[in-house]
């Protein structure tokens, strides 16, 4: 029996110690860059985290509704083909040579994509070429037909915008590694990191100049990149904190309406950086931003990405709290419109508050200091007599057009009533009495 029991013990050990072992080699997180979202936060907004048009990547590349684009994206390589000059076997064996690196770059691949590499090279190899394809301008040949679905004036028009949407989820990520390579075939090494770049950010900001990004891990992070790049220059203004960032009521922050009632104006700020968040002398600067129907799944996955990768940061989740804290409804979008602060192309200032409001659901994270400190100057300029005295005259006497007239009508009896009696006092005379 003793031997049995030993037998058992000896055997549930060795397996657990196998499975220990296999568990470590296979948690390379440092390597980690392309996540599946789990289903907990996707259940939120199912549609916002998913492609609608084209998959990049092994994880949506067998989605019904996708298999249409796989046609183009071999006519996209030929198109690579033709416009390098460079033969198929020279891209297989230059993405051969990182193919490890490229299937620990993803979170939960596939057991098909891990043990079949000839599959994976063919993956990175098109979606690799049709991403370069669509992102770079004046490729085609010149007998591309004007009717083409996608490579035409047509298809910049009415299918672009979709795939530059999906190339912005967190779950249909290229490693920028694929990208980095194919360009450094097509130019025989000449193109470097910054140069490609500059070809991906080009694509989603036309003409903006932007300065040098480093080695990015996939187009997600590279577009978070830019929206966070300040003016190297330019020094924000820090004001100084006198004691700690706690208090009690400093975590408050009032809507952007009650903000201007007691008195801080808004202005835009001149860099775009969503870091470029500043409170000077009763001005609150906040940078421009363009709100349109991908808005919101945009930010979703720059949340996500910002929330499963390790060391990624959280300004991007800070700037959304913060909006959401200051927008609680049409009147706060409508005040920051008129400022040139959001850009409203969804049509209802209503619509662009509920966005807001919607966006923070279930999001905990650590405090943001540069943000904490504005919030707290801003909460401090509101409570001061003077300030805090005509915002609640504004918010009693001057929301209403009535009560703004009976205000006004009051006013103008009461120095009628002055002027009145001041003609009484100086017409007076003393021989009246006699």
């Amino acid at each position: 029996m003793e031997e049995e029991k030993q037998v058992l013990i000896d055997v549930v050990s060795e397996k657990l110690q196998n499975m220990a072992n296999t568990s470590m080699k296979n948690v390379l997180w440092s390597k980690r860059s392309i996540y599946k979202i789990p289903a907990p936060v996707t259940a939120l907004n199912e549609t916002a985290y998913m492609p609608q048009t084209v998959s990049f990547g092994p994880y949506h590349h067998d989605g019904i509704h996708l298999k249409p684009m796989e046609e183009h994206k071999k006519r996209a390589l030929g198109y690579f083909l033709n416009s390098t000059g460079k033969s198929l076997p020279s891209i297989v064996g230059s993405l051969n040579e990182e193919i490890q690196v490229l299937k620990d770059s993803y979170d939960m691949l596939g057991e098909s994509w891990k043990n079949d590499k000839s599959k994976f090279l063919q993956l990175m190899i098109l979606d690799g070429c049709f991403m370069l394809e669509i992102i770079r301008p004046g490729t085609r040949p010149l007998d591309d037909s004007a009717d083409d679905p996608i490579f035409s004036s047509h298809g910049s028009l009415c299918m672009i915008p979709y795939i530059r949407r999906d190339m912005l989820l967190l779950e249909n990520q290229l490693p920028m590694l694929v990208l980095y390579k194919l360009a450094g075939v097509d130019s025989d090494g000449a193109k470097d990191v910054e140069s490609v770049n500059k070809l991906v950010h080009n694509f989603f900001y036309p003409n903006a100049s932007v300065s040098n990004l480093g080695k990015c891990l996939h187009v997600l992070d590279l577009y978070r990149k830019s929206l966070l790049q300040g003016d190297p220059i330019r020094k924000m203004r820090r004001p100084r904190v006198k004691g700690g960032l706690h208090g009690d009521d400093n975590d408050i922050i009032r809507s952007a309406t009650e903000i201007n009632e007691a008195g801080i104006q808004f202005k835009k700020s001149k860099i775009k950086s969503l870091k470029e968040i500043s409170f000077h002398r009763g001005v609150l600067e906040l940078p421009a931003i363009v709100v349109d129907d991908f808005t919101e799944a945009i930010f979703l996955n720059l949340m996500a990405f910002e929330r499963f990768h390790a060391g990624a940061g959280s300004e991007v989740t800070s700037y959304v709290l913060f909006m959401d804290n200051i927008i609680d409804n049409e009147r706060d979008v409508a005040l920051l419109n008129s400022k040139g602060i959001i850009q409203n192309a969804i049509g209802s200032d209503k619509a662009v508050a509920k966005l807001f409001n919607s966006l923070s659901t279930d999001i905990a994270m650590e405090p943001n200091r540069n943000l904490q400190v504005v919030q707290m100057h801003v909460h401090a300029y509101c409570k001061k007599p003077w300030n805090a005295w005509r915002a609640n005259l504004i918010h009693i006497y001057f929301r209403n057009p009535w009560a703004i007239l009976s205000v006004i009508a009051a006013l103008i009896l009461f120095a009628l009533t002055i002027v009145q009696t001041v003609y009484s006092v100086l017409s007076y005379s003393p021989n009246d009495c006699e």
